[in-house]
């Protein structure tokens, strides 16, 4: 439990004098008494300035973020403060039922950090836990495994914020709930992207009793405009706040995640079956995140620091950037230096495929992967001229020299069952400190269950092990192993000091967004504004490039005559045909900043700076 200041200390400090942490649960007033602490709803997609700056998907979370820094609080305050926001206002994509990856630069130090709060297997979750046992064949990903207990992890989420803020924050876990809470008890203002998102999971959520009644009140989703309040969710954060996180991982809650996992509470009508799940209290209370180094290459005199496994992020934007490194795309048409992006991704993606799991139960060889001579044999097989055929094989980490060799053999498509609903977060904080912090609950609500009187979607992280058991298999389920991620949170330094942090929601595309990014920015000479909103398209070593309408038509044909299959975004769980929604923070001269989100992508973003220019 990391408690360091009383809720009374949190009561003083100004941010939140009169808080919900004296409102009766449940409390429904529209407004605050004289219309003060309005509900923020306007989202401006890119602010400038000094002392500060946060950027999310939404504004309420923003604003949490934002309110934190300017009470005194360092980005690791503001980040868990908007994190928890965003499971209020995001909780069909975040919340204390997932996991994420913390990425955390140290102004005094000079060094990058990381946590891994990545979702584990329960620990008597079997081998062939996807297979149906009725039938003897595997279970459809949709509807089963999706809407399931067998697909729910051990959540990370809570104790990724309780370790940040013990090692690098400066307010206590309750103080950093407490914007949350508020935000959870008084409602916030539903927009297009929520209502949305909720009729895209209609007959999952009307499938378990607790979700129907959170988020089908009145038998429909909330009308855009409306207020919606979880007084249930505000009560366990006031929970967690004056227990510690000890309220989620022991005791009645953490008794009552492992029955409504292992005993799904279904409605009487639903036609949806409904796997049971493995989780046990002892899960809840064994886990724990890790902290560990990130991933580092060097990138045209930048430092690029990612993720590590158990994401997939760090080695795969590391290894294609080192493969790109080999051209000078900033002298090529921006036709030809998207070719050498999908290529470069590509050829990274088949490698990671074969060789990244959870390195607790696989030898990953990330110096390997992100060795300059095995990105320079890998870049023996792009050919500026013409995309391969894919899938493309992967590289050989154990004999390699960097000398171009003869041609690889056909490779195989990795099983992609990553889903696109995630949320992501940048903030810097004054003294210069940046986090870039990647949470979620995997598909867009999750594993469709609710904790009942709780207030929050358990995640069904566990459909990102592959589908079929396979022992050759970095990413097959095993008991407590933690599954491969798309997850890419990314800071970048340039002669030591930030220069950009970023990161995006999205599956696979994740790895993909953020790498199109950099190329975007460092070398199509792109302001960070427009690297955000630049159409994007992602190639994951498949046959087809997946890509936004925007990019089809502004590319496509070119594209096609090298070779390359265009494909529209889109798939069965969302009616967008949009890649990511990212966020990002630029540092420029002067400790000026630019912290960016979407334009238009899932509602736009909201981006905030304590001091305007």
């Amino acid at each position: 439990m990391h408690l360091r200041t009383s809720l009374a200390a949190v009561t003083a400090t100004g941010l939140i004098s009169g808080l919900v942490l004296a409102t009766p649960l449940g409390a429904t007033a529209a407004q605050p008494p004289g219309g003060a602490d309005p509900r923020p709803t306007t989202k401006a997609p890119t602010a400038i300035g000094k002392g500060g700056a946060v950027t999310t998907v939404d504004p309420e979370a923003s604003a949490a973020g934002l309110k934190v820094l300017k009470a005194g609080g360092n980005a690791v305050d503001a980040a868990v403060a908007a994190a928890a926001t965003l499971g209020v206002t995001e909780p069909y994509s975040a919340g204390i039922g997932g996991g994420g990856y913390f990425v955390y630069y140290n102004a005094k130090t000079g060094k990058v950090r990381t946590i891994d709060g990545r979702e584990t297997a329960p620990s008597k979750m079997p081998q062939d836990a996807f297979i149906d046992p009725a039938t003897g064949k595997p279970y459809n990903f949709t509807p089963e495994l999706v809407t399931s207990g067998v697909s729910v992890g051990t959540p990370g989420t809570l104790a990724t914020w309780d370790k940040a803020l013990a090692n690098w924050g400066t307010w206590s876990l309750g103080e950093a709930l407490a914007p949350a809470t508020k935000v959870a008890t008084r409602g916030f203002k539903v927009d297009e992207t929520f209502r949305q998102q909720t009729l895209d999971n209609e007959e999952r959520f009307r499938a378990f009793k607790d979700t129907k009644k959170l988020f089908l009140r009145g038998g429909d989703a909330p009308a855009v405009g409306s207020i919606f309040r979880n007084p249930d969710l505000a009560a366990t954060y006031r929970t967690i706040a004056e227990k510690g996180t000890s309220a989620f991982y022991r005791g009645p809650l953490a008794r009552l995640m492992s029955d409504v996992v292992r005993k799904p509470r279904t409605t009487k009508n639903t036609k949806l079956p409904t796997p049971k799940g493995y989780l046990t209290p002892r899960d809840l209370r064994d886990y724990k995140v890790r902290s560990q180094r990130a991933t580092k290459i060097s990138y045209r005199g930048h430092d690029v620091y990612g993720m590590a496994p158990s994401s997939s992020g760090g080695t795969t934007v590391g290894e294609a950037l080192n493969i790109l490194e080999r051209y000078d795309l900033s002298k090529m048409t921006t036709e030809q230096a998207l070719h050498h992006y999908l290529e470069a991704s590509a050829l990274a993606f088949a490698d990671r495929g074969k060789y990244v799991g959870d390195p607790a139960f696989v030898d990953v060889p990330v110096k390997r992967l992100l060795d300059d001579k095995f990105a320079a044999e890998r870049a023996c097989s792009l050919d500026p001229a013409r995309a391969a055929k894919k899938p493309v094989a992967a590289g050989d980490v154990t004999s390699y020299d960097g000398v171009c060799g003869p041609a690889s053999a056909k490779g195989t498509t990795d099983t992609d069952t990553e889903n696109i609903s995630t949320t992501n977060l940048t903030v810097a904080d004054k003294w210069g400190n940046v986090v870039e912090y990647t949470l979620t609950i995997e598909q867009t609500g999750g594993s469709g269950i609710t904790v009942p009187g709780h207030g929050f979607l358990l995640n069904n992280e566990l459909t990102d092990f592959s589908t079929v058991y396979d022992a050759a298999d970095p990413n097959r389920i095993q008991p407590g192993k933690r599954p491969r991620s798309s997850m890419s949170p990314t800071i970048v330094l340039k002669d030591g000091k930030p220069f950009l942090a970023l990161g995006s929601p999205g599956g696979s595309t994740i790895i993909t967004t953020v790498l199109q990014m950099l190329v975007n920015r460092i070398d199509l000479g792109m302001t960070i504004e427009e690297a955000i909103a630049a159409p994007r398209a992602s190639q994951r070593n498949t046959a087809s490039v997946t890509a936004e309408p925007a990019f089809i038509d502004a590319y496509g044909p070119a594209l096609t005559a090298l070779g390359h299959t265009l494909a529209p975004a889109g798939d069965a769980f969302t009616s967008a045909a949009e890649i990511g929604a990212a966020t990002a923070i630029e540092f420029g001269p002067g400790k000026r900043l630019t912290a960016v989100a979407e334009p238009s992508r899932r509602g736009k973003g909201a981006a905030k700076v304590v001091d305007p220019q």
